[in-house]
Order: C-alpha cells, then sequence, then structure tokens
C-alpha cells in the first residue's frame, strides 16, 4: 500500500516545510550536546560553509529532527550511531517521507566520520558536484 504525504507537512501559504513546534527545545539541546561524530563533521566539513554550501544543526522539519540541513540542496545529512541499529526500519520510514516532500538523505556512520574523514568529504563533493544546483562556485573556507 502507496502511503501519501501529509498534507501538514506543508504550509499550503508559504510552500515551507512545517514542523512540530515541540521539536524545538529538543533541537536547541541536541545543538549544545552534539556527539562525537556530529562535531568533528560539523566543525571540519559543514560549519561556515566549508563545502561551499550553508547547512543548519539539529533542523525540525515535521515530526523530525535531521542532523544537519541545506535548504539549498534540499539535502539532509544524518549520522547514524548505535541507536541506529535497532531503528534502521524508522530510519528507511523517515527517508522515504523526506524525500516524498522533496529531501535526499545521506547517511553516515559513527565510524565513517570518526575514522575516515577524508571518505566522507569525498563522497559529500561527488554528490555536490552531481548536484542540479548548478553555478556553484566553492566559496567556503575548506
Amino acid at each position: 500500500m502507496k502511503k501519501s504525504i501529509d498534507n501538514d507537512a506543508i504550509n499550503p501559504i508559504h510552500g515551507n516545510i512545517n514542523y512540530f513546534p515541540d521539536l524545538v527545545v529538543i533541537a536547541k539541546r541536541n545543538r549544545r550536546k552534539p556527539t562525537l561524530a556530529e562535531d568533528i563533521i560539523w566543525q571540519k566539513l559543514l560549519r561556515y560553509q566549508k563545502m561551499g554550501y550553508k547547512f543548519t544543526r539539529q533542523k525540525p522539519i515535521n515530526r523530525f529532527i535531521l542532523d544537519f540541513y541545506c535548504s539549498e540542496l534540499n539535502l539532509a545529512i544524518e549520522i547514524d550511531g548505535d541507536s541506529h541499529i535497532k531503528k534502521k526500519s524508522n530510519d528507511e520510514l523517515r527517508d522515504k517521507f523526506l524525500f516524498q516532500i522533496g529531501i535526499t538523505t545521506i547517511r553516515f556512520s559513527n565510524e565513517e566520520i570518526i575514522n575516515n574523514l577524508e571518505g566522507v568529504r569525498n563522497k559529500l563533493t561527488k554528490y555536490f558536484s552531481a548536484s542540479p544546483v548548478k553555478g556553484r562556485s566553492q566559496r567556503g573556507r575548506g
């Protein structure tokens, strides 16, 4: 059975994506206490547009909080730690919902970020260069 998009996800007047207001408090708490992997990818790759695109941390989208989100690319970057092993089906449903509203999700494990940050950088660089957003220069500092 094909599940349709929750109509409450998109604001009909502004066209932006609604979110549950209670998530703001949780997102702020998550930003203050990032995991080691989140802190590494933020400090080394995503902060200050180091890869050429602006990302936000802990972005509420509908009923979810995305680890990192770029509105220009409609891209979510999710960091999967040990807790995601038991939540694989939830992650798949979440990714499917996000895809239905136009957001692509890229997932990395904690281990990838901690032990192979250059590989993560290369995967992101390949994704960015294949992105439909054209005419971009790498204006970041990285």
